[in-house]
């Protein structure tokens, strides 16, 4: 059977990195396994336009970059793949929206939620930037609405009616004990019924502002998933599948249809999961994989991944016992959207296109010029981006009026892209810095603002990854870590324009808002007193910094030993 499934998944006929038309549906007769398609993908983060072309590695080594994605090209992907399919259901795991691009941030996302309604979305596990905004904000999401929870204005280009698909949240629990919105999903696919368990990853409440998730707790995402295979089981579910925003990496980014080398954090919940948990979609690492029942993901388990910003599709067929409706096997393929040559949904094209033009007059203005790129470093450490965006955050908030900020610190893992050089479009900024936190200035003694940069060195280097993540420190504030001492003990030197830092001193230090209510579990920065917060936003103090024009800086205020 696996065999004649596989055989059919062929006639797909991807040659290169190109998907063509879908099969026919196995079979017809009494006796022939009854087939549910699940289309999938994740981490879209609000791309509904084009958006860069990605490079990928074929498996004889050579990297290409293909134009693929946004979402009239994935809708009529997603139409192409259903084609002769009566038992279908598309479902996504996570970050649909948050990090998005200028064109659906700045309507918060709108656009992105109405796109996922046009294009039959049907179940989605919250992920982590989901919460960006806060709980509020991501409950108008599914209800609708133009009630007002961020600074930005709802509705500001039409009526918000909220997302038609269902968002699934089984491991986020409310102060009074449910969950924020439904743990999971049942639904009835021709003759079987299938259960949709969605979760976010344990630790999101370190990668989001805490006051916005304020009284939610985020629970272990194995135990939350075993303790519900009762209850679907009881109401008939022939099948489990879990939507979790978690993920895993391989050794090379490629179109995802293999599993070689994968590692990540997805790989010590497989193993705790539930035998009967026997499908899997996951997310939040950005990586395409399909893992066939491989040793790290279990002899009878498929774990897949659709990388992100809808460049790929992944094309999940289970196939069910037609008299016991057992599953008795399943296989999964990843294809890439393209970018219009087998067309585009209209309907997708035409709400790009009434926030394009909307968007427009903001997202060109040229907001300022570098005399060379500002680059991130792709390992989230010191970076000429980075402590350009930490001198403008004390340079805003510097004056005695504004804080009397005297260093600033800003998280490199928030830096999500490159500045280039020349004349800077706002649309350009946005893109480097899209989460709008507030400047927070608060004092700390020397002890303290030690304690917080040993908890950044003291957090796990991330798998693949040679550095630890950094604090990113304006001008005139080094300091030098060495990473063979004990945690706690890491941070050897600290020196603020020339002089070193006196534990015992009081010291005025600018973060964003995230970093000052203990984001990334930087807990230390909440012990900070005599807090001023003026209400200006990251981004407006990027834009005011390199706006009479700047060079980069060069990132060489940490210095990590061994």
């Amino acid at each position: 059977m696996i065999r004649r499934f596989a055989a059919a998944l062929a006639a797909f006929s991807l040659a290169a990195c190109t998907a063509q038309v879908a099969p026919p549906a196995l079979g017809s007769v009494a006796t022939a396994p009854v087939e549910v398609q699940i289309l999938a993908f994740n981490d879209l983060h609000g791309n509904i336009e084009p958006p860069a072309p990605v490079e990928v590695t074929e498996g004889d080594g050579i990297k290409h970059k293909i134009a693929t994605g946004g979402v009239a090209h994935l809708a009529a992907a997603l139409a192409r793949l259903r084609a002769g399919h009566a038992n279908t259901v598309t479902v996504s795991a996570g970050d649909t929206i948050g990090a998005s691009p200028l064109i659906s941030a700045n309507y918060l996302d709108e656009p992105t939620i109405a796109a996922m309604n046009l294009l039959g979305l049907e179940f989605n596990s919250v992920g982590n930037h989901e919460f960006d905004r806060g709980s509020d904000e991501l409950k108008r999401m599914q209800t609708g609405g133009c009630a007002k929870f961020t600074r930005r204005a709802p509705c500001a280009v039409e009526p918000f009616g909220g997302a038609k698909f269902r968002y699934l949240a089984a491991n986020v629990v409310q102060s009074d004990g449910t969950t924020i919105f439904p743990p999971y999903a049942i639904k009835q696919i021709g003759p079987v019924k299938i259960g949709f368990i969605g979760m976010t990853l344990k630790g999101t409440q370190n990668l989001v502002t805490p006051s916005g998730v304020k009284g939610l707790t985020f629970k272990g995402e194995a135990e939350t998933a075993n303790a519900l295979v009762p209850q679907l089981k009881a109401q008939g579910a022939d099948a489990i599948v879990l939507l979790i925003h978690q993920g895993g990496k391989t050794p090379n980014f490629t179109t995802g249809n293999t599993c070689d080398g994968l590692y990540g954090e997805i790989l010590p919940i497989l193993p705790k999961l539930d035998p009967a948990i026997t499908t899997i979609v996951s997310g939040h690492t950005h990586w395409a994989y399909v893992c066939r029942g491989t040793p790290q993901v279990g002899a009878r388990r498929l774990l897949t991944s659709a990388g992100k910003y809808g460049y790929f599709v992944t094309d999940l067929r289970l196939e069910f016992d037609p008299a016991s409706h057992r599953l008795i096997g399943q296989d999964a393929r990843n294809f890439v959207v393209g970018n219009g040559e087998r067309g585009e949904d209209a309907a997708e094209k035409a709400l790009v296109d009434r926030y394009a033009e909307a968007v427009a007059p903001i997202a060109s203005r040229i907001v300022g010029h570098l005399s060379a790129s500002a680059t991130k470093n792709t390992e989230d450490g010191e970076s000429a981006a980075a402590d350009l965006i930490a001198d403008s955050m004390l340079a805003a908030t510097k004056a005695p009026e504004n804080g009397g900020a005297q260093l600033a610190l800003v998280n490199a893992t928030g830096v999500r892209v490159d500045l280039s050089g020349g004349g800077v479009r706002y649309d350009a900024a946005f893109a480097m810095m899209p989460f709008g936190n507030n400047l927070v200035v608060m004092t700390l003694t020397g002890a303290q603002l030690k304690a917080a940069i040993e908890q950044q060195y003291a957090t796990p280097i991330k798998a693949g990854f040679h550095t630890p993540a950094a604090l990113a420190p304006s001008a005139g504030f080094s300091f030098t870590v060495d990473m063979s001492k004990p945690e706690g003990s890491r941070v050897v030197g600290m020196r603020l324009n020339g002089k070193p830092i006196d534990p015992a001193s009081n010291y005025r230090v600018v973060v964003n808002n995230y970093l000052a209510s203990g984001g990334d579990g930087l807990s230390a920065f909440t012990a900070g007193t005599d807090i001023t917060d003026k209400g200006i936003i990251d981004l407006d103090a990027l834009v005011e910094w390199i706006s009479r024009g700047r060079t980069p800086p060069e990132p060489n205020r940490i210095r990590i030993i061994s």
